[in-house]
């Protein structure tokens, strides 16, 4: 499938890459179907609405920052992608990169939870309060390195 990217040009994607979003992420709820796709900086990928072109985000997977990364989530809300074993889950964390110069962050407080046998997908909100929303990627993997962990 060709997709439009925000930046204005065209990747080619398999089907095997396209999301359904059945209620949309926090703040985007009309927004339900997205594409997946490398980008030009590894490891992080474009998370690229297909119903929307101006709307892409930068997605990274959260066990590359922090080896402690974990996600308590409810059963029954994982039922709504179709999720029963925990082999189908594929989480990646949406990333920030603010234009004023400060901390590259990724959101670790509301990860994307994939089933990779259906490729539905949504947006959960962890209650451990250990996690938040601007988890700065660059301070992580410096502690991470420093432990020999990398």
């Amino acid at each position: 499938m060709d997709v439009k990217t925000k930046i204005g040009t065209t990747v080619q994607v398999d089907e095997k890459d396209l999301l359904e979003i059945p209620e949309g992420l926090f703040g985007f709820e009309d927004y339900k179907n997205y594409a997946i796709f490398e980008s030009e900086y590894a490891p992080f990928m474009w998370m690229q609405s297909t119903d929307a072109p101006s709307l892409a985000f930068l997605i990274v997977d959260p066990f590359l920052i922090t080896d402690d990364y974990e996600l308590d989530i409810d059963d029954k809300a994982l039922a709504k992608i179709g999720i029963s074993n925990p082999a189908e889950v594929c989480v990646m964390a949406i990333v920030t990169i603010p234009a004023n110069g400060s901390p590259v962050t990724a959101n670790l407080q509301g990860p994307l939870v994939i089933n990779r046998s259906n490729n539905k997908c949504m947006q959960v909100i962890l209650g451990n309060n250990k996690w938040n929303t601007k988890h700065d990627i660059v301070k992580a993997l410096k502690a991470k390195d420093a432990r020999g962990d990398a």
